[in-house]
């Protein structure tokens, strides 16, 4: 019997992490990601950079979508 596990990581919420290659310096480590979709983090730019890298990394790509919630009420 062949086991294996979905290493799977939330990505592409920090637009700081994607710039300074703190995101992609953990894709070796995944299987798959789930690419934040707007709403509470996320935008096309984050969304398009974050799906390329993850095909570099040949890892498997869902969605991750969010509520619209408002950064202020995030922080409390």
């Amino acid at each position: 019997m062949n086991k294996s596990v979905d290493l799977n990581c939330d990505m592409g919420e920090i637009p700081e992490h994607i710039a300074d290659g703190t995101q992609e310096s953990l894709m070796p480590s995944l299987t798959s990601v789930n690419v934040a979709c707007g709403g509470h983090a996320g935008d096309e730019a984050s969304m398009r950079t974050t799906i390329q890298q993850a095909i570099r990394w040949k890892l498997a790509v869902g969605a991750h979508p969010g509520y619209p919630d408002p950064r202020e009420l995030r922080a409390a």
